[in-house]
């Protein structure tokens, strides 16, 4: 990961899942094992495929605690 980019932090603690088992699901709560499902299988496409992708390197580096501030209350 890069720089950690505001705007793509704000998306991952706002944006949900679009479909499939987790649907409506905010990005962020998403469990891992759901996120290296996608790691084996191919990410989508695109922002989402992206924010995935993000999602799971965050998890795995024990970094969730940078998103604490931006989670809605």
């Amino acid at each position: 990961m890069n720089e950690a980019n505001p705007q793509l932090l704000l998306q991952l603690v706002s944006m949900q899942m679009p479909y499939g088992k987790y649907k409506g699901t905010v990005l962020c709560n998403l469990p891992v094992s759901y996120l290296e499902w996608f790691q084996r299988k191919g990410f989508p496409e695109g922002k989402l495929g992206m924010l995935l992708q993000t999602m799971l390197e965050i998890k795995m580096n024990g970094l969730e605690y940078l998103l604490t501030p931006l989670k809605k209350k």
